[in-house]
């Protein structure tokens, strides 16, 4: 299993600090979010900083920017980092994009389709010196000059992974990326029941096999090495399930154990602006089927009884601060644990040349 460190929320230097601190503790991966702060910066530093590991967005919200802008920061980032980077990408939800980021909110699932479509064809008229022709319902690009293209990298293309909670966002990410982010506002029944035969449905439409594709997530971990940690951080986890519960987007996922009722009465209480009494409606038994509680010394056997068979990569956060070498024993035992995925990505074979149609693209023989 891989195992990537969430970066903490803070200053460039305090998260590329950790990227460091991560490469060095043997993780697999270093996990950058767009929360309160940008996430490509804190990456770029990381790059330069470290040899090894991998660096990822989780996620940079999509809608908010045209896809050429992410195509060239995830080219600089990719190429920077000798081939390290991955670009995850997330609708956020109708609110956030109209009202936070002024930005238009269609048709989410098709728009996606196109955005990860474009960013590599944009990325294929770099590499391979082709014209540029992308034209869809939501994004046309038809002008690419020699002064505006980088030069080619003779890397492989641009890991793409996008996140889902639904299950057509899940079943997209099977059509059209390497790898999936799934939400930490999981359970293991929804995932059975959902999303696994979401995903299936999108791969079989692609014909890629699931060991060339990266799931990662699916579910909260409050992990530290001691009882009282745990404790403390699966209280903070605690909060985090009711601030998602009482987003109607996320209800499909409590529809699977009948708790809808609850989503509504913390709806309620978001709209009268009671967000601290919200943890309070969350039972144990509840928040047990989000999140994974377990210290240290018992962490890889709860991490494979709650992802095994589903996460090829697992996410490990530390609110309190990045936790000193003790972990390095941690991060090695939870590799052990078997996975799917023996590799995700795509060829430059496999991503349509010449003029592409977006809207089509999909029914094309590689993507």
């Amino acid at each position: 299993m891989r195992v990537e460190l969430f970066s903490p929320q803070g200053s460039w230097q305090t998260m590329s600090d950790a990227a460091v601190f991560a490469d060095g503790a043997g993780f697999d991966a270093f996990a950058c979010p767009e929360i309160a702060h940008d996430p490509f910066i804190p990456l770029a530093l990381a790059a330069t900083r470290t040899k090894r590991i991998g660096l990822r967005t989780a996620i940079a919200v999509a809608f908010a920017r045209s896809p050429m802008v992410l195509a060239n920061l995830a080219w600089d980032l990719h190429t920077e980092s000798g081939g390290r980077f991955v670009l995850g990408l997330g609708t956020q939800v109708q609110a956030h994009v109209e009202r936070r980021f002024s930005a238009t909110w269609t048709k989410p699932r098709s728009q996606l389709r196109e955005y990860v479509q474009s960013i590599r064809a944009i990325h294929r008229a770099w590499e391979k010196k082709e014209k540029l022709r992308v034209k869809g319902e939501h994004y046309s690009f038809s002008l690419m000059t020699p002064e505006f293209s980088p030069s080619p990298t003779g890397l492989a293309p641009v890991p793409i992974f996008t996140a889902a909670v639904r299950p057509g966002m899940i079943e997209l990410a099977g059509e059209v990326s390497d790898g999936v982010r799934l939400h930490g506002f999981m359970t293991r029944r929804y995932l059975d029941q959902v999303g696994l035969p979401a995903l299936e449905k999108g791969l079989a439409t692609r014909g890629r096999p699931r060991e060339r594709f990266e799931v990662c997530g699916g579910g909260f971990i409050a992990t530290g090495p001691d009882d009282d940690a745990v404790r403390a951080m699966r209280e903070t986890i605690r909060y985090r399930v009711a601030f998602y519960a009482s987003t109607p987007s996320y209800w499909p996922v409590l529809e699977a154990h009948g708790w809808q009722p609850v989503g509504e009465k913390l709806r309620a209480m978001t709209l009268s602006g009671r967000w601290r009494d919200m943890p309070k409606e969350v039972p144990d038994d509840m928040l047990e089927a989000f999140c994974v509680a377990a210290p240290w010394r018992d962490l890889r056997p709860a991490v494979e009884a709650r992802f095994g068979g589903i996460s090829d990569t697992i996410e490990l956060a530390f609110p309190g601060g990045l936790p000193g070498e003790a972990i390095r024993d941690v991060v090695r035992d939870l590799q052990t644990i078997p996975t799917r995925c023996t590799g995700a990505g795509t060829t430059w074979d496999e991503i349509p040349a010449g003029e592409i149609d977006p809207a089509r693209a999909v029914e094309m023989p590689h993507l």
